[in-house]
């Protein structure tokens, strides 16, 4: 290896010219063996390292188990819209919020198929179904069912957001063909009364065990930038890296403000401690796809090139997420055009 000298030093050398140089390596943060569990200190202690030495690592991880230059894309469309019954604060789809979201129907499979087409042709290789539930009825889950089989059948993954499931509910989706159901955790333990009051946290576990025992895999992840302290953020990579086995997919979302929710108006999140986020999901989800999600649409290309850096490896792909904004098309192309990655097929 070559060393970049100062110049000076060359112009005059030490006596003990011939002591060996010492290369300094980058700090390292107590990590458990393969089997334990990650404590919520050994998190913070990654989330502690200096930047430069917890990207570092993060892309050793990275490059362990992905092409470090590959994304998956990933496409979210709202198949039911507001009228939710819950109060999570930073949700414009929940009736206890003046957000000026209206409630709608079901979309009908057309329309549905369409966009999954749609998506499809621009990239795509997964296809989300979101909807404003707090718990499907059985009839409603016949009717997801359909759908999930009509997006299958276009060749596409599946996945399917739709609040909590029963074990039957879970099993009827399973053999529809669904394959991924989101169900986020949100935020840690200790901060989620502070966001929601209309379900528990183990409302949310239940759900993800119902979801593991039909067979299907897992994405969660939750939410930062909503007030939460350093430690409550690893309070909830320690709660998602802690499943067994830790989800397959991991969307990070930063907080949207929406104006008439209870979070408008929240301090916004430093974006290299979005960055540090995404690195110690990285870290310690070494095979997960680390997505970035809501919130794209506020980062600048610079912060979304150090997401990537950090270990993120999906995006949601489109103009929308549910009823927010996301990155055009095309500009999410120019932006992984510049930087010279591919998408996964």
């Amino acid at each position: 290896m070559s060393l970049v000298q100062n110049p000076s030093a060359c112009a005059a050398p030490s006596a003990d010219a011939s002591q060996p140089i010492t290369l300094v390596r980058p700090a390292r943060a107590a990590e458990p063996a393969a089997d334990a569990r990650w404590s919520v200190e050994a998190i913070e202690a990654l989330f502690a390292l200096p930047f430069n030495d917890l990207l570092w690592k993060a892309q050793q991880v990275h490059r362990e188990h992905f092409d470090a230059n590959e994304v998956q894309l990933s496409t979210l469309l709202s198949i039911k819209t507001g009228g939710c019954p819950e109060d999570c604060g930073y949700c414009p789809q929940s009736v206890h919020h003046d957000t000026g979201v209206e409630a709608g129907k079901m979309l009908d499979i057309k329309a549905v198929l369409e966009a999954a087409s749609c998506a499809k042709g621009q990239g795509a290789t997964r296809f989300c179904m979101g909807a404003a539930w707090r718990a499907p009825k059985d009839r409603d889950i016949e009717k997801v069912a359909e759908l999930v089989s009509g997006v299958k059948a276009m060749g596409l993954e599946t996945c399917c957001t739709l609040g909590m499931l029963s074990e039957s509910q879970a099993q009827t989706l399973k053999e529809a063909g669904l394959d991924y159901y989101n169900h986020n955790l949100d935020t840690a333990p200790e901060a989620y009364g502070r966001i929601i009051s209309t379900r528990d946290y183990q409302d949310r576990l239940d759900t993800l065990e119902n979801v593991r025992r039909a067979g299907m895999n897992v994405c969660c992840g939750g939410i930062v930038g909503m007030g939460e302290s350093r430690r409550e953020r690893a309070g909830l990579v320690a709660q998602l890296a802690n499943l067994t086995p830790y989800p397959e997919s991991v969307p990070i979302n930063e907080l949207v403000q929406v104006e008439g929710t209870p979070l408008a108006g929240t301090d916004k999140l430093d974006p290299l401690e979005f960055v540090r986020t995404i690195a110690v999901a990285r870290i310690t989800m070494p095979t997960a796809r680390v997505r970035l999600s809501a919130g794209r649409e506020q980062m600048s290309e610079a912060v979304q090139a150090l997401c990537f850096l950090a270990g993120a490896n999906s995006i949601f792909y489109g103009d929308k997420l549910l009823t927010t904004g996301n990155p055009q098309s095309e500009r999410d192309r120019a932006l992984l055009d510049k930087l010279g990655m591919k998408t996964s097929a």
